[in-house]
């Protein structure tokens, strides 16, 4: 029972870090798309429109957040000493990255949301 858990942990860790994968690649793509329809039609320089650093952004969070989960459900599989302090550290950095990125979205969005 044990192996069958453990083989189901990791296999839900790749899945999870396919999701984020597909959500980064999916969110990049949007923005490109987006910033040159913008650069298009504008003759004010390449500075991207806020709506879609925001968008990128929150994206961009949720991927880390994804990924956050998929480092601790390794982890969760076998847990030695040299795991868990990778762990906090990929942790530490993870959770850092998204307090600014979100910090960043706060400060950027016009509605405050």
């Amino acid at each position: 029972m044990e192996v069958m858990i453990k083989e189901i942990a990791v296999y839900a860790a790749q899945f999870i870090e396919l999701l984020a994968v597909v959500v980064i690649l999916f969110s990049s793509i949007k923005a490109i798309v987006h910033y040159l329809k913008d650069i298009s039609k504008k003759s004010t320089g390449f500075l991207p429109h806020i709506s879609i650093r925001l968008n990128l952004g929150k994206s961009l969070a949720i991927a880390l957040e994804l990924l956050l989960g998929a480092d601790i459900l390794k982890t969760a599989i076998a847990p030695g000493w040299n795991e868990i302090g990778q762990l906090a550290a990929i942790a530490t950095l993870r959770t850092a990255l998204n307090y600014f990125l979100e910090r960043e979205l706060k400060n950027s969005d016009p509605k405050g949301e």
